[in-house]
């Protein structure tokens, strides 16, 4: 009998350590096939930009097992703007989003994000590893709201080979509004008119440049930064010193007019890369489409700024990231450990030279992608350098205001008319005028004034 309730006992044992063990192993698997939070990222990147989103979201995924990102186009900047805006709220919003830098005003007021300083402030994440200028462009009240990410200034770009085979010495690193025309005009003469000395796109983003890079405030309440804008005015000093310059060159024919928007830009980018053209200003996210696809040597020089005058520095383009504040909390933690991961500085480093975007982490200089990128192509890094050497004020951090791109379209027709030997006051009091009105009328709308 003693015997058996041994063999009994140990009967029982057995069957409780396989019945632990089984549970152990259950949980063992459960906590193994644990779904990841799925974090949907919108972006409006194509091309090369785009792919390397993808490998970016592919690394991200395969560097933890807490989160899946999950990276989908959205089509262009104002299209996904509105997506974000009409999807808010709602199941099909995303988790975090990439978003132009003419919409930061309108995304703020519309309270569809948590500000990036809250995770900041909540991982002592430091932000100043990222680059001054484009902080204070995405930031209000002190505050981050969202973080930057793609980010781009205007730069001069001139053919460098061409100058050299003409015997014309380039021109200096923070040139001056004479300067570029003394290149210009040379270009013109020594090549017997075969090539076209340089142009200057009619865009509201360059007219707003050449404000910043004057100190000028496009918009009252500097700039937005210390409260709602009610106001523009265009018609300012700076302002019409630039455009005076354009207007001087146009009728002197060291500027060609290639004209406005995105056919303007193909086809001044088409007369540089054939040798046709010297001089241009354009984004310093174009050195990549550029670089690959010029025969002769690349020079690019910093913005020009108006004679006997001190550049201010220049504001930035592209976009942000912002994190949704309709999602949960463990999605938004999602979306901010994916931030970080894109602004690390072997990412940025990666970013740049795979994109042309200019770095923001300033630790990704070291990194030895850049770092041979700069020893082979030394120009590459003068955006950088540009970038790194402005002290951001309210005059060069960004208008902080709703309806940026009617500005832009304001001012692009201003600048239309300068071309085209308009009275160059009359073109900006006009430009200013219509701004105004627009102003007023969606400060109203947006709730933003009475």
């Amino acid at each position: 009998m003693k015997q058996h309730r041994i063999i009994g006992l140990l009967g029982l044992l057995l069957v409780f350590v396989l019945i632990v063990s089984g549970c152990a192993i259950g949980h063992a698997s459960a906590t193994a096939t644990a779904p990841r939070e799925k974090i949907v990222f919108w972006h409006e990147m194509t091309g090369p930009a785009a792919d390397q989103l993808k490998k970016f979201a592919t690394q991200f995924n395969a560097s933890q097992k807490k989160y899946q990102i999950v990276p989908e186009f959205e089509g262009t900047y104002n299209e996904a703007v509105q997506k974000i805006l009409q999807t808010h709220g709602t199941s099909a919003s995303p988790a975090i989003f990439q978003s132009m830098d003419v919409s930061t005003s309108e995304l703020y007021h519309a309270k569809v994000a948590t500000p990036m300083q809250h995770f900041i402030d909540k991982d002592h994440y430091n932000m100043n590893q990222i680059a001054a200028v484009p902080r204070a462009f995405y930031s209000q009240g002190g505050k981050q709201i969202s973080m930057p990410f793609n980010t781009s200034q205007p730069v001069l770009y001139y053919n460098a080979s061409l100058l050299k085979r003409l015997g014309i010495k380039a021109p200096a690193k923070d040139p001056s509004y004479s300067d570029i025309t003394a290149v210009a005009k040379q270009i013109q003469a020594k090549s017997k008119g075969k090539v076209n000395g340089m142009t200057v796109e009619e865009y509201g983003w360059l007219f707003e440049q050449f404000m910043a890079n004057s100190n000028e405030h496009m918009a009252n309440n500097e700039n937005g930064r210390q409260g709602v804008p009610t106001a523009v005015n265009f018609d300012q000093p700076g302002a019409k010193k630039a455009m005076q310059w354009i207007q001087t060159n146009v009728k002197n024919k060291d500027i060609i007019n290639f004209g406005s928007g995105s056919t303007a830009e193909t086809n001044e980018m088409a007369a540089f890369l054939a040798g046709k053209l010297g001089i241009f200003m354009q984004s310093s996210a174009d050195i990549g489409n550029l670089t690959s696809g010029m025969k002769d040597k690349l020079g690019i020089c910093y913005f020009p700024h108006a004679d006997g005058q001190k550049a201010n520095g220049v504001s930035i383009g592209g976009a942000s990231l912002w994190i949704g504040n309709d999602k949960s909390k463990s999605v938004q933690q999602g979306a901010w450990e994916f931030a970080k991961f894109l602004v690390n500085a072997k990412n940025q480093a990666i970013w740049e030279k795979i994109t042309g975007y200019m770095a923001i982490n300033k630790q990704a200089a070291k990194e030895p992608i850049l770092k041979n990128l700069f020893a082979k192509q030394p120009m590459v890094a003068v955006p950088g350098e540009q970038l790194a050497r402005t002290k951001p004020n309210t005059a060069n951090s960004g208008i902080f205001m709703e309806d940026v791109v009617q500005e832009r379209t304001l001012t692009q027709t201003a600048m239309q008319q300068v071309y085209n030997n308009g009275n160059i006051g009359k073109a900006l009091k006009t430009a200013t005028d219509s701004m105004n009105a627009a102003i007023k009328n969606n400060n109203k709308a947006s709730g933003l004034t009475k």
